[in-house]
Formats: C-alpha cells, sequence, structure tokens
C-alpha cells in the first residue's frame, strides 16, 4: 500500500532542513498543527500525516486489531519514516502521540534523534503514588459515554479539554474534528488511549527530550507533566503560559518556540 496515500502525508519547508515530524492526537488530524507549521518551516522540513482512522487517511486500510493497541499507531510512524527514508528526526508528538512517539523510537533508534512530548500523559488512570488526573471510575464512564453517543460526548468533552471557555470557537474546532472521525474507529482509538499505560516505555528513551505542559490541563495535569521529566533522565520541562490540552491551537507562537529552541539547542 502507498503509504503517502494511506496516511495523507504532507511535507512542507526547507526540504534540506532538520526534519520535524508531526503527530497528532486522539480526534485529531494534522490540521490540528496548521498554526505551528509556518514558524517550523521557515528553518525546518515538516513532515505531517494522519494516523488511519483520522482525518483524510485511508478508510480502507483500518485494521481493528492493529490500532487497538499504541503499537498499531507506532507502525504508521516507522512505515511514514521508512517511505520518506527520514533521518535524524525529531519527533513532535501531542498528547498520546508522545507515548507512541517513544515507542517508535525504540523500535528504530537509528531514525530518531529527539523527541518532543506536547502535554503527554503516559497514564490516565491514578493508581497508588501516581495521579493521572482520572479515577478508573472516571474512566470507565467518560468511555461508556463515548461508544453510546459519539456525537453526544464530542459535542460535551471538546471544549472541556479544549479549555479556554472565553475563546469557545476552539472548542468548537475540536468538537468538529471529534465529530469528522468514524465513531466506530474513535471508539478504538479512545480505549488505546486512555487505557493505556506507557509508564515503563519511558524507561527506553535515550534520545534529547523536551516535554511541554501547560499551566492548566485537565487531562494532562501538573503532576504528570513533572512525572515525564522525571522518567526521562537528562529530559527538559517547558511549562507554557496556556490553558487546555491544545497549546498548538491556544498557544501557538509559544509552542513553536519552544520547539525551535529545543532543536537548535541540541543540535
Amino acid at each position: 500500500m502507498d503509504t503517502r496515500r494511506r496516511n495523507n502525508v504532507t511535507v512542507v519547508g526547507r526540504t534540506d532542513g532538520p526534519v520535524l515530524l508531526l503527530a497528532h492526537g486522539f480526534g485529531c488530524d494534522q490540521n490540528m498543527w496548521r498554526l505551528v507549521v509556518p514558524a517550523l518551516a521557515e528553518d525546518h522540513r515538516v513532515v505531517l500525516f494522519d494516523y488511519v482512522g483520522s482525518g483524510r487517511s485511508d478508510p480502507a486500510a483500518w485494521d481493528e486489531r492493529r490500532y487497538s493497541s499504541l503499537e498499531g499507531y507506532a507502525r504508521d510512524v516507522l512505515e511514514v519514516c521508512a517511505e520518506l527514508d527520514l533521518r535524524d528526526v525529531t519527533f513532535v508528538g501531542h498528547s498520546v502521540s508522545a507515548m507512541v512517539g517513544v515507542l517508535a523510537a525504540a523500535r528504530a533508534p537509528q531514525r530518531f534523534a529527539r523527541l518532543v512530548m506536547v502535554a503527554p500523559s503516559p497514564r490516565y488512570i491514578d493508581e497508588d503514588g501516581y495521579r493521572g488526573g482520572f479515577s478508573k471510575d472516571d474512566i470507565d464512564e467518560l468511555l461508556e459515554s463515548l461508544e453510546s453517543n459519539y456525537l453526544g460526548w464530542s459535542a460535551a468533552m471538546a471544549p472541556v479539554i479544549m479549555g479556554n471557555a472565553d475563546r469557545p470557537e476552539l472548542g468548537e474546532e475540536l468538537t468538529t474534528s471529534f465529530c469528522a472521525t468514524d465513531p466506530g474507529m474513535a471508539r478504538i482509538f479512545a480505549r488505546t488511549t486512555f487505557l493505556s499505560d506507557s509508564r515503563e516505555d519511558l524507561k527506553s528513551v535515550t534520545v534529547p527530550t523536551l516535554v511541554v505542559e501547560c499551566e492548566q490541563d485537565v487531562i494532562a495535569p501538573r503532576e504528570v507533566g513533572a512525572y515525564v521529566r522525571d522518567a526521562i533522565p537528562g529530559s527538559r520541562l517547558v511549562t507554557l503560559k496556556a490553558t487546555g490540552h491544545c497549546p498548538q491551537l491556544s498557544a501557538p507562537q509559544a509552542t513553536a518556540e519552544a520547539v525551535i529552541g529545543f532543536v537548535g539547542a541540541a543540535r
């Protein structure tokens, strides 16, 4: 199968620039990066894609078994890298994609030079000594609501996830993105996302890593950012003066500056 078509791969920016591979989170697609891309593309080769089941990817490529684990999404990343022969890649993963990047870098370390984890969470469910932000009952209720009425869930949850109640257009955009996703595929991705536990995988990270968090984020609270930083030796944590779970939309300039500064410092 043509990976470029399957994953709706887009390449912009300087052809000879350092490679930035941008990966979207649950319910989103590459369009969610559009406000940071112009700044990133000035000096970088920026590669964007949609996971199978999201955006304008090829729905015929959907495989429920493959995409019932984060490994399936990591395979998408690795196949995009192989198709374009990407090397010395800075992987920029939003939300659950931060953990997908961890898995991909562990499987093909020769391709990845750096990780940027935007609003990451290795586990959403609280446990003794770990705060993910949700109880098991919270997640069970979230998934039950999503599975029984995906469109209604999207309309209710997207503004909460986005935050920034004073900027309702942001919540409306995320709602539209959620609603554009096939409900059946979204249910699988949601379960894969919210029931995952990638804490042990963080120990595999050996490349320079930047963790980017927001001051207020109902999906990935500040304790999670600190946990990820502490779990990856030598990683750096940046807290943006931003609210919500999608700073690439709510604070695009600050997000772009964090990425550019990190890549420049790490080279």
